[in-house]
C-alpha cells in the first residue's frame, strides 16, 4: 500500500476540507491511502501550540520518509504560505540532507478569502521548497474541465478554494479539482514506484 502523506495548516477549516477532497481522490486509486497530517500552531512569540482538537495528528519526520508522495496545503498568508506550515518545511533539514523526498511526487492547495488574495503566489511559495527538496511537482492539467469553468477556486498549479464571505463550504467545481489532483499525485506516485 502506497502512503500519500496530505499535509496541511488549516485555521478555519477551509484548508481542512480541500485535503478531504484531496485524500479521497488519492483513495480512489488501487493500493493508495492517503495519511492527513497537520502542523501545530504558532504563537505570538514562537512557540508551538497544540494542534486543533478537531483536525488530524501531528506530522513527524518519520512521516515524510513513509510517504510515496505528499500533498501540502494551507491557507494564504499575504501571498504565502502561513508560518506554522513554513515552520515545519524549515524543520526538515535533516531530511534534506538525507534526500528523503527525492524522485516522490508532490502537489500544493490554498485556500483564501478573496478573489485575488494571493492563491497563486502562495501555491508557488509551497513549491520552492518541495522543489529543493527534489521532488517532482504534479499540477492540474486544463484536460480538467471544471478548470475552464471555475468562479470560484482551482488553478493549473494546484487545488484552491475562495471562501466568499459566509460561503465555508466548498463549491463542487473546487471538489472536484481537489480530488482530481488528489488521484493524479496518486496515479503518479504508483507508476513512479511501479517503474522503480
Amino acid at each position: 500500500m502506497r502512503k500519500i502523506l496530505v499535509l496541511y495548516y488549516s485555521r478555519h477549516g477551509n484548508t481542512r476540507q480541500l485535503a478531504r477532497h484531496i485524500a479521497r481522490g488519492i483513495e480512489q486509486v488501487n493500493d493508495c491511502e492517503a495519511v492527513l497530517r497537520t502542523v501545530a500552531e504558532i504563537d505570538c512569540m514562537g512557540k508551538l501550540g497544540e494542534p486543533p482538537s478537531d483536525g488530524d495528528p501531528l506530522v513527524t519526520h518519520d512521516d515524510l520518509k513513509a510517504c510515496s508522495g505528499l500533498a501540502m496545503g494551507s491557507p494564504v498568508r499575504f501571498g504565502n504560505m502561513a508560518a506554522p506550515l513554513k515552520h515545519f518545511i524549515d524543520s526538515t533539514s535533516a531530511q534534506w540532507l538525507a534526500g528523503t523526498l527525492i524522485g516522490k511526487p508532490a502537489c500544493v492547495f490554498t485556500s483564501s478569502s478573496s478573489m485575488h488574495g494571493g492563491q497563486e503566489t502562495t501555491l508557488q511559495s509551497m513549491m520552492l521548497p518541495l522543489l529543493h527538496h527534489g521532488m517532482l511537482i504534479v499540477g492540474l492539467p486544463y484536460s480538467e474541465p471544471d478548470l475552464h469553468t471555475t468562479r470560484a477556486g482551482g488553478t493549473p498549479y494546484g487545488a484552491s478554494h475562495l471562501n466568499q464571505g459566509q460561503q465555508k463550504q466548498l463549491q463542487s467545481d473546487e471538489t472536484a479539482l481537489a480530488q482530481a489532483l488528489g488521484r493524479r499525485l496518486a496515479e503518479t506516485a504508483s507508476k513512479l514506484t511501479d517503474n522503480s
